[in-house]
């Protein structure tokens, strides 16, 4: 907090109080105190304007102190939620997406599963599943799902039954109820969680598949 040496005690500038040529409290001590020494005796100090600024100083020390005790408080939550984060490495992540893949080791070819979240039970469940042109490669009906979470397999080849090529490809579900009407599902994506990034400024979850998600598309983290 700035104080003028004036023969009189005004209220204080609090505009510059958080500069860089704010006062301490020992420096405005012994600038309060030359102030009284040297001040004008048919004109003495107004006690009422001295309580006030020292009410107003020791306001500002209080606020200080605030402020530095949440910026302790802040960084230490940050800290810690980023080693909560770093702890989910290894394991298993479910979270909202539309995409399955394809994977072949040796002559054995693995596609990921068709997850689903049903509103209610499904007489067909129905899978157009695309490469990533956009082109129709497969269509798979599913019958008999009950509401829920499920687990759709399939075999990683096209409708000509050729295994088709490694990578990500993008599936869309529609589910219908035995009396014809539709019945809403929510598609899901589970990978492997290799990693950690906070170089956009929070938290992303790397996954297996070289993909990001955001903490806040994740549904749920198992153990794989």
């Amino acid at each position: 907090m700035d104080v003028s040496a004036t023969s009189g005690l005004g209220a204080p500038s609090t505009t510059s109080a958080v500069g860089s040529n704010k006062l301490g409290k020992d420096e405005f001590v012994k600038l309060l105190m030359a102030q009284l020494a040297n001040q004008d005796p048919t004109s003495p100090v107004d006690s009422q304007a001295f309580v006030s600024q020292l009410a107003t100083f020791s306001s500002l020390e209080l606020q200080q102190s605030a402020n530095d005790s949440l910026d302790s408080l802040i960084m230490a939550q940050a800290a810690g939620n980023q080693t909560s984060v770093v702890s989910l490495v290894g394991k298993d992540v479910l979270f909202k997406g539309d995409s399955v893949s394809v994977q072949t080791t040796g002559d054995q070819t693995v596609a990921s599963p068709i997850l689903a979240e049903l509103e209610g039970d499904a007489a067909t469940v129905t899978a157009v599943i695309k490469d990533k042109s956009g082109n129709v490669v497969r269509r798979i009906e599913f019958a008999d799902a009950k509401a829920g979470s499920q687990h759709f397999s399939w075999d990683g080849r096209d409708n000509d039954g050729k295994v088709l090529a490694e990578g990500d490809y993008s599936v869309s579900l529609t589910a219908t109820s035995l009396d014809k009407k539709s019945v809403n599902v929510e598609q899901r994506v589970r990978e492997h969680i290799t990693g950690v990034s906070f170089s956009k400024g929070y938290p992303e979850l790397l996954l297996s598949g070289g993909r990001r998600v955001k903490l806040a598309d994740v549904i749920e983290v198992v153990q794989p």
